[in-house]
């Protein structure tokens, strides 16, 4: 739909500036200024608790505009925040708990070596150095199944951390997500909302534009496409109406690479072309130059 208008606009343009040329104007192309607009929408909902701008204000790129209520937010993350902290104070220290058992098959080796000394000068027998075996083994089982059971509920609790820790990062991305910050440095063009009001996910909130970089978009024929290439300085004359004007460079900055039938109400330099193609002209606005206004290309310095 906006396309359209554009052509509509392109086409009136057009006509306006083709009279012009009756009095022996000339220029090879004409259209109208346009520049980048973009629409911030809210990420988040809530209450609008602040939202301080105006239209026609000039915003830095990244500054911060206003923000969404975000106590709720807020809580929830303390919230899980404490849920961590006492996930974790049920992590088993396994050095501490297999302590009693290492010194005990520590024990049972030393019973072992006096064993074995004694069995050597025959003040033992054998059966006494193969029970104390047996309970070294039976020690040594047991110290690896109490190991492998505090290691698999250490990490149990790791992977309970790990999720509470992802959903409070998730929470910090929607608490960021608050904030409404301007995306480029620009000015408004329009204003959506006001503070107080409920702002959901998606409503749009203010227009901003780069208005000190515009572009002036008109259309060729196939035919003047061999006079002009991208990066291509040319003259651009601003039409403030009447007999107001004022001349520009400008750099040719896009070419359509797709030709489209000649709009409806488009006059070009060859009225029996049926095909054009879309072209834009980067433009430094001075402050004069105004969106919609209309503007003639001469290719020739």
């Amino acid at each position: 739909m906006k396309a359209n208008k554009s052509i509509i606009i392109a086409g009136v343009c057009l006509l306006t500036i083709s009279g012009c040329n009756r009095n022996n104007h000339k220029y090879d192309a004409a259209g109208i200024f346009e520049a980048t607009e973009i629409i911030v929408s809210a990420e988040a909902n809530g209450k609008l608790m602040q939202f301080d701008i105006s239209e026609g204000e000039k915003l830095k790129a990244n500054e911060l505009v206003g923000y969404i209520d975000t106590v709720q937010l807020w809580l929830k993350i303390l919230q899980l925040q404490a849920n961590d902290k006492s996930v974790n104070n049920k992590r088993a220290d396994i050095s501490k708990q297999i302590a009693a058992t290492q010194e005990q098959i520590a024990t049972q080796k030393r019973e072992k070596n006096r064993c074995e000394n004694l069995l050597k000068s025959n003040a033992a027998n054998q059966k006494q150095l193969d029970d104390i075996n047996s309970q070294i083994t039976v020690l040594e089982k047991q110290l690896a199944a109490q190991i492998s059971t505090l290691e698999n509920t250490n990490n149990s609790i790791n992977n309970e951390s790990s999720a509470i820790t992802i959903q409070i990062a998730q929470l910090k991305d929607q608490l960021t997500k608050c904030h409404i910050f301007s995306p480029i440095e620009g000015t408004v063009l329009a204003k959506y909302a006001e503070p107080g009001e409920l702002a959901t996910t998606g409503r749009a909130l203010f227009k901003i534009a780069d208005i000190d970089h515009l572009f002036l978009r008109a259309y060729l024929t196939s035919d003047q496409l061999s006079s002009i290439k991208i990066g291509q300085q040319v003259t651009v004359t601003a039409d403030f109406g009447g007999k107001q004007q004022h001349n520009y460079q400008g750099i040719v900055s896009w070419i359509s690479s797709k030709a489209e039938f000649t709009p409806k109400g488009i006059q070009t330099q060859d009225e029996r072309a049926n095909l054009v193609y879309a072209v834009k002209i980067a433009v430094k606005n001075d402050g004069y130059i105004k969106i919609g206004m209309y503007g003639e290309i001469s290719f020739s310095k």
